[in-house]
């Protein structure tokens, strides 16, 4: 007991008034307590009662205020001093007078200073402990809360406070996942970035106009700080994701500007003019392209549910990176470009300027070639689009994708009526069966039930683990393999009447249903016999299809219960009640508080309780003595007036608009997804035929699942809307905007290839991914076809100012296009922790803007070329008409 008071009275109170700290909750561990052990039968023999022991006890151990003693001077308040100063002062309280004698509590009770009856074992890696639960306020930095704990336990060492023969072990730390995992996005946005100026310098040749271009990423990183400053955001897995996504695009602005620039100085020897005229040539483009950026992805900031509070500051983020570089790329590069002047060609710029050449008159004549066979061109992405929408419909479905922090959560059940040191036997034994793998870091049990902060719940058939692993990045394994092979090794102990279920963790407090599991389902009806039945029958079926696991329903889990029929006719007539029953019952089983002792201040219960060795069995209950107000009647045993019989009884009932249901849970094993399981589900469901009055419905899962579906359908479209409405205001115009639009749905080829290739589950980043690409993939359409009207304002027909935008374009299509993909790839390889949520976003953009490339370069021309053509055509006709 030393130790829990020490920890309750002592240790715990350090942590709370560290900043951020909302609570410090002590569970576990063995708790000081004064026991009574009345002899039943001495009590009966001298006359007494409980109700003796429990009156003397209540009136003699308490101080009493006495009044106050006016006196001429002053004025004195008294205090009657009745509190119990010992264990002595306990045993020698005078309960009663028996013939002139005095009886002593010490002559009917044993008093024993002992401990709580310890219904829940506390274990870290395999000792015995307490445990101190440490919560953070709401609004306070996860990290940093941690960080002051961890000092503020540095301190304690270092001042001895900490007594030599207490060890601490930490079993659950957040901030370890989260600082790995904000390093890991840091380094992906890092990195990115210099790959994206090894891309520019590739096409530039020359180091001062790369830095140029490079100088734009600080610049625009700590202008997006700034906005997300002022719209309350702080740094974070998410703002930093969208920092490491944003990167390669923060330079597309000034990459289109700083070109443009470029090429005009090569043909102006006047660097000013040639910064003016190249800005003026390309700031409506850079406009546009922006504003098409932000029209797709703005409408994630005005939703709420699981996706806007996941991406809300992850968009947020992007959008004000994509705002900052326009506002740089518009202001601070055409005013940079213009103190640089013309610059010596070198040979590597001269290599690079003669390949950049080479491909580009190859691209022009190509396009010139293409220009002529429209309808077959056009017909090969229609083609390759059609091939692309059965990959979509029968591709893997799932809400979320696992996030591997390493922690892994086991519930172990006992058959009905196993004992609370059976479980904590067998506990012990898969306890060491963790404690030997290679990965494992720490484990952390709980036997006999659940511990939240000071309150507890009783469940002797149960027992939880919570194993936490080694960091990914030094572990071989992933958090799925790890369960799969220890699943295997328990199978082998062959532990008859107990279930062990091991599941993986994902997100703190994100649930895509009502419980824990990945899949939930509910059984509704009256009966609970029937429920039971159904429930049973249903989880057998369940546990056929391929890919579940752990399948189990709330029905399953019972205990024994002692049911007490009482005969009240009988009980009446020998002065009995229902309350006196009640009370000796209690006090025969677990006990009754009747007062407390104070020891230096502390307070600690005095409990009246009959011996452990009194009741050991269900027949034992008939023994206890009741003791009758009623004159002239002694003590009667139990079994004269209750009938006592052990029943089993649900450990819970749960109830879901206020009627009774079971609730049958599974896990998806490795490899499976949420949106093959719900398809299995829902073809078992159909096939199951219920009695009138019951219904088995959804528990959350594909609710959520079908919920995301229809929210990303509708943002989808509202994103192509936008970006249209926004490009036919820009310019003033249907048809160029139309040409732009059409060539957005050819990017899905991209991202067909890559869900096919990669096998990559179809969730809430991807389908995020498609609607950042509505914004991102026009933009090269948008520089091509506005360069294409501005070599038709010099008076060339159609076909020749395609040809001749197509040749200058080439260079910043490239550029743009690829700068943002290498940017990403960091992220897209999906290296170390916290990656798993935003891969598979960057691993859709990645695939998608490559293969958008291809459809600006060569379908945008050939669209371009037909609908011009068509719209001069009905012009000439309209005139010869007229």
């Amino acid at each position: 007991t030393e130790l829990r008071s020490w920890v309750d009275d002592v240790f715990s109170k350090w942590f709370i008034n560290v900043s951020g700290v909302a609570s410090a909750e002590v569970g576990g561990g063995l708790i000081r307590e004064i026991q009574v052990i009345p002899d039943q039968q001495r009590l009966a023999g001298i006359g007494l009662s409980y109700k003796d022991i429990i009156d003397a006890l209540q009136t003699s151990n308490k101080d009493e205020a006495m009044g106050r003693l006016q006196m001429p001077a002053h004025e004195i308040t008294g205090r009657i001093t009745g509190r119990l100063k010992d264990i002595n002062d306990i045993k020698n309280l005078a309960i009663a007078h028996n013939a002139g004698n005095t009886v002593y509590l010490s002559d009917v009770a044993q008093i024993v200073d002992t401990h709580v009856e310890e219904r829940i074992k506390v274990r870290a890696d395999g000792v015995s402990g307490v445990k101190l639960s440490i919560q953070k306020q709401p609004t306070a930095n996860t990290t940093a809360v941690v960080e002051a704990v961890k000092e503020r336990l540095d301190w304690l060492k270092a001042q001895k406070i900490l007594p030599d023969d207490v060890t601490l072990t930490t079993v659950s730390d957040q901030s370890i996942y989260i600082v790995q995992s904000l390093k890991n996005a840091s380094w992906s946005a890092i990195t990115g970035a210099f790959l994206a100026m090894a891309v520019v310098y590739l096409f530039l040749g020359n180091l001062r106009r790369t830095l140029i271009i490079g100088s734009a990423i600080p610049i625009a990183i700590m202008f997006t700080f700034v906005l997300m400053a002022l719209g309350g955001l702080t740094l974070n897995i998410m703002t930093l994701g969208g920092l490491a996504l944003g990167v390669g695009m923060l330079v597309d602005n000034t990459i289109v500007m700083l070109e443009n620039i470029y090429r005009h100085q090569r043909e102006n020897t006047d660097s000013f003019v040639a910064s003016t005229e190249g800005a003026n040539e390309v700031t409506s483009a850079i406009i546009a392209s922006t504003s098409t950026n932000l029209s797709a992805v703005l409408p994630f900031l005005f939703i709420g549910g699981l996706t806007g509070l996941l991406f809300s500051e992850l968009i947020f983020t992007i959008s004000a990176a994509i705002f900052a570089s326009m506002i740089i790329a518009v202001t601070i590069v055409p005013a940079y470009a213009a103190k640089v002047t013309n610059i010596k060609t070198n040979r590597v710029r001269h290599v690079i300027d003669s390949g950049v050449d080479r491909l580009q008159r190859a691209y022009a004549s190509s396009i010139g070639a293409l220009l002529r066979f429209r309808w077959l061109v056009i017909l090969s992405f229609i083609i390759g689009l059609g091939f692309s929408i059965p990959v979509f419909l029968s591709g893997k479905h799932i809400v979320l994708p696992n996030l591997d922090n390493g922690n892994i959560t086991v519930k172990i059940t006992g058959d009905t009526g196993v004992s609370l040191a059976e479980m904590d036997q067998k506990t012990k034994l898969i306890e060491a069966l963790f404690a030997k793998q290679a990965e494992t870091e720490t484990v952390y049990s709980l036997v006999g039930g659940s511990v939240y902060g000071r309150s507890q719940r009783e469940t002797p058939s149960e027992a939880s683990i919570t194993v936490q692993l080694k960091p990914l990045s030094v572990r071989q394994i992933s958090s799925g393999d790890w369960i799969n092979r220890m699943d295997k090794l328990i199978a082998e102990q062959q532990l008859a009447g107990f279930d062990v279920r091991m599941t993986q963790r994902g997100i703190r407090g994100i649930r895509t249903n009502k419980g824990d599991e990945d899949i939930s389902l509910r059984l509704q009806g009256a009966n609970e016999i029937e429920l039971k039945k159904l429930a049973d029958d249903i989880a057998e079926k369940m546990r056929l299809i391929p890919g579940i696991t752990n399948v189990a329903h709330s029905a399953e889990d019972e205990q024994f219960e002692l049911a007490m029929t009482i005969d009240r006719e009988r009980a009446a007539s020998l002065g009995v009640n229902l309350q006196d029953i009640k009370q000796a019952t209690q006090i025969a089983l677990q006990g009754v508080v009747v007062s407390d002792y104070l020891d230096d201040d502390k307070s600690y219960d005095i409990r009246l309780k009959l011996a452990e060795n009194e009741i050991k069995s269900p027949q034992d209950m008939e023994s206890i003595l009741l003791f009758p107000a009623k004159d002239n009647t002694g003590p009667i045993y139990l079994g004269t007036v209750a009938n006592i019989e052990l029943l089993k009884s649900p450990i819970s009932i749960l109830r879901d608009n206020q009627m009774r249901i079971v609730e049958l849970t599974a896990s998806l094993s490795d490899g499976n997804t949420l949106g093959e399981a719900l398809n299995s589900l829902s073809e078992l469901r159909a096939n199951i035929t219920l009695p009138k009055g019951y219904t088995l419905y959804d528990g959350g899962s594909q609710k959520a699942l079908q919920d995301q579906q229809r929210l990303t359908e509708v943002l989808l479209l509202l994103a192509l809307f936008l970006v249209f409405v926004v490009m036919a205001v820009q310019y003033e115009s249907l048809l160029n905007p139309l040409i732009i639009i059409l060539s957005v749905p050819f990017s899905a080829i991209g991202i067909a290839l890559a869900i096919d290739t990669l096998a990559l589950p179809l969730s809430m980043p991807v389908w995020l991914g498609m609607i950042m690409l509505v914004g991102i993939v026009v933009n090269n359409a948008i520089l091509l076809v506005e360069y294409i009207e501005i070599e038709r304002d010099t008076g060339k027909d159609i076909s020749a100012s395609i040809v001749a935008a197509a040749r200058l374009r080439l260079r910043p299509i490239l550029m743009t296009t690829l700068s943002t993909v290498v940017g990403m790839i960091p992220l897209a390889l999906g290296w170390g922790e916290g990656a798993e949520m935003l891969q598979p976003l960057a691993v859709t953009v990645v695939w998608g803007l490559t293969f958008s490339m291809l459809v600006s370069l060569l379908m945008v021309p050939v669209m371009y070329h037909l609908l011009h053509s068509f719209k001069t055509r009905n012009k000439q006709k309209t005139l010869i008409a007229g």
